[in-house]
């Protein structure tokens, strides 16, 4: 039996459902909140309850928004021809911190693996499509995760695609910069020798 009181429990068991937040992390975290001034849990809790009603997709790329369209799409220095598809709206962050992508996102919202008896929701190809029409597409860059299912969704996709005459390709995949051979896993390797570019 625990010592905490039932609205902790239920905080901690709250914070757990975290993606990479453990039970400690948990602990921590509600202990902080606690024992912090209690406008800045007012703040927090303020924010959370505000996501939903806030934050909508846009309807243009499926990125999360707080106007239609989103920020990305209404900016007119992004080039329209060219598109990046990734899985989704985390990963256009983590695309946006390389600052070499100046194009425009669409999010597939998950990932096609017949393995595991995931299936892209077909109105989001649709509309990838639609879009590659209606702004004269030149490029689709796939950017998938470097796992077995964005291998798999990048090869469907990329066939998907053929047929609009469109130039597609997948990122770049192999070692990272300032890391050491020593350290690269076996599939790392692979990938990056299989992705060897010309000197």
């Amino acid at each position: 039996m625990s010592s905490h009181p039932e609205p902790l429990l239920r905080l901690i068991g709250a914070l757990k459902r975290l993606p990479g937040i453990g039970e400690k992390s948990a602990q921590r975290i509600a202990f902080h909140l606690l024992a912090d001034e209690r406008d800045r849990a007012e703040s927090l809790g303020a924010a959370i309850s505000a996501l939903h009603e806030e934050v909508v997709r846009c309807e243009e790329c499926g990125n999360f928004a707080d106007g239609q369209p989103c920020r990305l799409c209404r900016d007119p220095a992004r080039t329209p021809t060219q598109l990046c598809v990734v899985e989704d709206p985390a990963d256009i962050t983590a695309v946006e911190k390389a600052r070499v992508f100046r194009g425009r996102y669409h999010v597939l919202r998950g990932v096609f693996s017949p393995v595991s008896g995931k299936s892209l929701d077909e109105r989001r190809v649709e509309e990838l499509r639609a879009r590659i029409r209606a702004d004269a597409v030149e490029e689709v860059v796939i950017a998938t995760n470097p796992n077995h299912d964005g291998e798999t969704t990048a090869v469907w996709l990329a066939q998907r695609l053929k047929p609009e005459g469109v130039r597609v390709s997948r990122i770049g995949i192999g070692v990272p910069m300032g890391s050491e051979l020593v350290h690269a896993d076996e599939t790392t390797m692979a990938e990056a020798l299989t992705h060897r570019s010309r000197l």
